[in-house]
């Protein structure tokens, strides 16, 4: 049985830093990342990695945010600097193993979630 599992949000001012962190057992998928979703808009891609090491970013974060992963904890990240007002968002931890190269892909595994707010 997959389970991600998200820590880290909370709630920062506008340019401050935070970092997401997703526990994964259960997993060995090709591909991992991390979905947002704001109230009343669609879910977005923010950030994937995957088993090659390729990364790929949404247009709004990039040069902002870093995903990274340790593979001997089986866990992901998402460093995010610079935070701004519009990345205030439920960020969802995801796997799968198709959806790195096509973010219209629904990812098959997903975490409860963990709430970013940032104000200012």
């Amino acid at each position: 049985q997959v389970q991600l599992v998200e820590s880290g949000g909370g709630s920062v001012q506008a340019g401050g830093s935070l970092r997401l962190s997703c526990a994964a057992s259960g997993y060995r998928g090709r591909c991992m990342g991390w979905f947002r979703q704001a109230p009343g808009k669609e879910r977005e891609g923010v950030a994937t990695l995957d088993t090659a090491g390729s990364t790929k970013y949404a247009a709004s974060v990039k040069g902002r945010f870093t995903i990274s992963q340790d593979n001997a904890k089986n866990s992901l990240y998402l460093q995010m600097n610079s935070l701004k007002p519009e990345d205030s968002a439920m960020y969802y931890c995801v796997a799968g193993y198709n959806f790195c190269g096509d973010w219209r892909i629904r990812p098959s595994y997903w975490g409860q979630g963990t709430q970013v707010t940032v104000s200012g």
